[in-house]
């Protein structure tokens, strides 16, 4: 039998399996006596086993054998769970996720387990592992160093950087560089090499961390990992200019044999009542072992729906095929204005409605949970309290909310780094909140909400808070503010100092973080969302990260304006307000033109200077403006005149115009003509 057509479905269950098995055993972990918690993990191991042996994957199958053993005896009350023998678990479960990416990804499957299986049947006899501490912590370095040898110093987040900067056409680069032996101010040489690195480029990480090579706690070797277009001889070349450098030994990093872990890349669509009987893919014996983990799905009240599973890449197409069918359905009703025949205007407005309907739909199959993203938290949070010696409660709120595939799969990293920030700087330690008045175990709260055609997820701990003097005194101290600016600083601008590049308020650099390296790029990733930012933090009570997403990214709601000849689009999630002013009520401030706006002093952008359009009325006293914001930042952009509100396809420029200044795509309109599509966030600093 050709089992090769049942690869997908069994990745995709296998997957499901797996993250059933991790959030039971955290479960497990909270309630060690709670049996039923063991019969579900049990029945997920079991169907698992099945399923890779039925397709061949022995490792897969004899690990899941061995786990399975283990689970019977706690079930029957044989084994006694215990935090050590649960690590062990989490272990085996973490090398099944391994094994399971390594198929998805087209390779064997295949893993060297023995260890986790020697530690496996020691539990099954019953015996200690008090003398295998040392020989689980191999098992977890192992785990960490399976990748590249260059892999094993960068985290989860830094590793997606570096994966798309790869994607983008970037080197990637690690840089050792030695000063010579008498070189008195290696501070001032580290900064000069650094600004000339920026100049062709951008530094993800540093070895030793940035503040340690700023207060010169080094000898005088450091590296730097490096993304740049830049040749590795133009760099050294570059930096041996600097005087005092001695030697410069320029690497070029593969992420070829890097595992970062794939989002799954189909999405279940429901559909009501497909039909009387549910057909399945996948062979029997898979479908046997499968029949439990359907009963206990549906006994959490999904028996009322039926689902198929369809690719995304298929999704994609369906949404690309409708996208041109609403350029066409613009072109129709400008057409149907201009004729003014009735029953043209008739039948094009019932085609309206029901395009309009179906639009909906495929909308609402794009979107997926931010559960799917939510589900990795519980463990990830879990791992790094036991590093950091903490105690943390993590709370999910909201999991169900919905938001399309193309946002869920760029918001995953962000938000592991905020978590990962919260419980390192924000958290206190058990003595210290203690000490404080507080109960020793910290909360951390994930949120998540609709408002509008926007979600809302919030990221909440009540841990010590953001120290407003220390964010200065950093801010200060790189460069970012000067003295005259932080009295005037209002505590929301300080907070957002914390995004800024190379930012960070660490006392010491840890594994989690501190290096300096990520919260810009949190906000930049957002912001490209077209999403926003914001922090509110009351100093010993804690801090709240609000996130403001879209719900889509393909279909958008624009304010069409002309600036000359030519028709732009603004987004409508950025536009506070339109306004007519009069020329003579423009004002100068420091070299920039502004206007009082309710109270409010405003900068002005002339779109027509930035895009170089010969505008269409020099004459006229009065001028059109666009109010837009960028969080609490607000802009006036000046226009020529306004067409009106209109929903369009977004379209990328292509790789060829990606890096066109202020514009994020374009679309085409109903007369046919093209309109790009202004990216406010760039137009506003």
């Amino acid at each position: 039998m050709d089992i090769s057509q049942y690869l997908e479905v069994f990745i995709d269950e296998s997957k499901e399996h797996l993250q059933m098995c991790n959030e039971q055993l955290l479960e497990l972990e909270k309630n060690p006596d709670n049996l039923e918690i063991v019969n579900v993990i049990f029945r997920s191991a079991h169907t698992l086993k099945g399923m890779s042996a039925t397709m061949g994957y022995e490792d897969l199958a004899n690990l899941t054998h061995q786990m399975e053993n283990v689970l019977d005896g706690i079930r029957n009350n044989k084994i006694k769970v215990t935090s050590q023998i649960l690590d062990v678990v989490f272990k085996s479960v973490d090398y099944l996720e391994e094994m399971i990416f390594s198929i998805a990804e087209g390779g064997s499957g295949k893993k060297d387990v023995s260890d986790v299986v020697a530690l496996l049947k020691k539990i099954e006899k019953g015996e200690s592992l008090e003398e295998d501490t040392a020989t689980q912590s191999e098992v977890a370095g192992n785990v960490k160093t399976s990748t590249t040898k260059e892999a094993s110093n960068y985290d989860e987040f830094e590793l997606t950087v570096l994966q798309q900067s790869k994607e983008q056409g970037f080197h990637i680069y690690e840089i050792a560089i030695s000063l010579r032996e008498d070189c008195v101010l290696k501070a001032a040489r580290v900064f000069m090499i650094f600004e000339v690195l920026e100049q062709v480029g951008e530094v993800i990480k540093t070895t030793p961390s940035v503040d340690m090579l700023e207060e010169e706690n080094f000898d005088h070797q450091f590296k730097v990992s490096f993304i740049s277009m830049e040749l590795p001889e133009e760099l050294k070349n570059r930096i041996m200019k600097v005087s005092e450098v001695d030697t410069v030994e320029i690497n070029t990093i593969s992420l070829e044999n890097i595992a970062i872990p794939a989002e799954n890349n189909e999405v279940a669509v429901t559909l009501e009542a497909v039909k009387e009987e549910e057909t399945t893919l996948t062979p029997a014996t898979i479908q046997k072992e499968t029949n439990e983990q359907q009963k206990t799905t549906q006994a959490k009240g999904n028996v009322n729906n039926k689902t198929i599973r369809v690719s995304i890449e298929r999704l994609d197409i369906l949404m690309n095929l409708f996208e041109e069918l609403v350029i066409d359905r613009g072109r129709l009703e400008q057409i149907s204005r201009e004729l003014t025949h009735t029953d043209l205007t008739e039948t094009v407005e019932r085609m309206s409605r029901i395009s309009g309907d179906l639009q909906s739909i495929i909308l609402n199959m794009r979107m997926v949970p931010v559960d799917t993203v939510f589900n990795r938290f519980p463990r990830m949070v879990r791992q790094l309290a036991r590093d950091l010696n903490k105690k943390i409660d993590l709370q999910i709120i909201g999991a169900e909310t919905e938001l399309d595939r193309t946002v869920i799969d760029e918001i995953g990293d962000p938000l592991v780094h905020l978590i990962r920030n919260a419980l390192d700087h924000g958290i206190e330690t058990p003595e210290v909140r203690k000490a404080a008045g507080k109960s020793e175990e910290g909360t951390l709260i994930l949120k998540a909400y609709h408002s509008g055609n926007h979600v809302f997820i919030e990221i909440q701990d009540n841990g010590a808070g953001i120290n407003r003097d220390k964010v200065i005194g950093k801010a200060k101290k790189q460069g970012i503010i000067s003295d005259s600016e932080a009295n005037s600083l209002t505590d929301k601008q300080v907070y957002d100092l914390i995004f800024s590049s190379g930012f960070s308020t660490a006392d010491k650099i840890s594994d989690v973080s501190g290096r300096g390296v990520g919260l810009d790029v949190v906000k930049s990733t957002i912001e490209t969302l077209g999403g926003s930012i914001t922090i509110d933090s009351v100093e010993g009570e804690g801090s709240t990260f609000f996130i403001q997403l879209p719900l889509t990214l393909s279909i958008i709601s624009v304010l069409l304006i002309e600036l000359g000849q030519e028709k732009y689009g603004i987004p409508l999630s950025s536009i506070i307000e339109t306004a007519i002013i009069k020329k003579s009520d423009i004002l100068s401030a420091h070299n920039q033109r502004v206007i009082n706006f309710r109270n409010k002093v405003i900068p002005l952008v002339f779109l027509e200077e930035l895009f170089e359009v010969t505008p269409q009325d020099e004459t006229s006293e009065y001028m059109s403006v666009v109010i837009v914001k960028k969080g609490d930042k607000i802009a006036g952009f000046v226009v020529d005149s306004f067409i009106g509100q209109q929903e369009v396809v977004l379209k990328s420029l292509g790789n060829y115009l990606s890096t066109v200044f202020a514009i994020s795509g374009a679309t085409i309109l109903g007369d046919g003509q093209v309109a790009l599509i202004i990216d406010c966030n760039s137009l506003i600093k």
